[in-house]
């Protein structure tokens, strides 16, 4: 697994730093409000932009990369992620920092989604190790996040983002030398089949799961660090622990689970573990304790589900899986949207508890969607969740 080429060791770096940016900015939302004078619900807005237009973008990734090859929108996205990373440390309000974070959603969905079904075809070795390969680079990306935003937080809130301009910078470059040309192939898509693949039920069931389990995933990472009230280092550490929790769980727990219990038994018992956690933080959020526990546990779950839902899209449709994919994605990036800035309305208008009572009611909406939906899914008692029918499935679902 470990012996890949050049480009694709190249791609998986930039797969790092891209999934880097999710976590990055935990650690110093509260110093960028306490700076600049932003409620919870503005400095929130980072991740409501960054995710409504990684949204809606992925709704175009395939349209893009199926006419002007995986290497250039792989190119055009990286480009974009430096600029706008780097306007946003520049930023002296905290209008402009969202507004840049959203430019930079869009160079977020147009890389990964294209990055890691390149690796998975430019890879050496069979299809199952060029999957673990990649759930390895992202959730390396994720859990270093947050402790780099937080060693970097300690200095200026500003230096996360030039960082991940700086680090961007190089993966550009070694993109560009390393990474065969990758001209157009397939079938051009169009904006609408996306919307048409949502119109089977197993596939709306799981993206409609995947939106309210993201509310309670984003209330998390969006809104925790205000009632920690601790500096950027200490909640970087802390969401470091989530990040490694995260990663563990998507590599290798949730491959276990899956054959030992199924997919849809292990999502469910996940979405319900996930519901109650964010119900013990809602119940004791005067205790730092108990939220810096809540958090660093809600890793293991967040990483089961990222898994093993994205796997559930894959044979919920009839339909291309990139298509799938990006029909998924759109629904799900909804809820990451929409989260964190309510969640910072109902801390600020009615307590710090608010927030985490919405989250997990919220998964436990999801938790009945997908019950009840699960009736759609191709019935299936084990699948491998690395088989070689996946390989031209994978795309951003394994951050989420």
């Amino acid at each position: 697994m470990w012996k890949q080429p050049r480009a694709v060791w190249a791609v998986a770096f930039a797969c790092v730093i891209a999934f880097m940016g999710i976590g990055l900015v935990d650690p110093i939302l509260k110093p960028i409000a306490d700076e600049l004078g932003a409620s919870p619900s503005q400095t929130s807005l980072l991740f409501t932009s960054y995710m409504a237009v990684m949204g809606v973008a992925m709704l175009i990734t395939g349209v893009i990369s199926s006419r002007i090859g995986a290497k250039r929108t792989l190119l055009i996205g990286l480009a974009l992620i430096i600029v706008f990373s780097a306007l946003a440390g520049a930023s002296d309000s905290i209008g402009a920092i969202v507004g840049f974070r959203a430019g930079w959603g869009l160079g977020n969905a147009l890389f990964v989604a294209t990055a890691l079904s390149t690796i998975v075809v430019a890879s050496a070795g069979s299809v199952g190790q060029a999957l673990v390969f990649i759930e390895a680079a992202l959730g390396l990306g994720i859990a270093v996040g947050p402790i780099v935003g937080g060693q970097l937080g300690s200095i200026s809130w500003r230096a996360p983002f030039f960082g991940v301009a700086a680090l961007m910078v190089i993966a550009l470059i070694v993109t560009t030398f390393l990474l065969p040309t990758t001209p157009p192939t397939g079938r051009k898509t169009s904006l609408a089949d996306p919307f048409k693949a949502l119109r089977h039920p197993g596939l709306l069931a799981v993206a409609l799961t995947a939106l309210f389990y993201n509310m309670g995933f984003f209330t998390l990472l969006a809104f925790a660090p205000f009632p920690l009230d601790m500096g950027a280092a200490q909640v970087g550490w802390i969401f470091f622990g989530w990040g490694v929790l995260l990663a563990v769980a998507s590599v290798w727990t949730a491959p276990a689970l899956q054959r030992r219990f199924g997919t849809v038994p292990s999502i469910l018992g996940a979405l319900l573990l996930f519901t109650a956690d964010l119900a013990m933080m809602a119940l004791f959020t005067d205790s730092k304790t108990v939220l810096v526990v809540g958090i660093i546990l809600a890793g293991a779950f967040l990483g089961i589900n990222n898994t093993l839902i994205t796997e559930a899209v894959m044979g919920a449709a009839p339909v291309e899986r990139p298509v799938a994919s990006a029909a998924y994605s759109f629904v799900r990036f909804s809820g990451g949207a929409v989260a964190p800035w309510a969640a910072g309305r109902l801390g600020e208008e009615i307590n710090m508890s608010a927030p985490f009572w919405m989250g997990a009611a919220a998964v436990l909406i999801g938790t009945i969607i997908m019950a009840f939906g699960s009736r759609y899914l191709p019935s299936e008692k084990s699948p491998s969740p690395h088989s070689t029918e996946e390989a031209d499935a994978v795309l951003v679902g394994d951050l989420d």
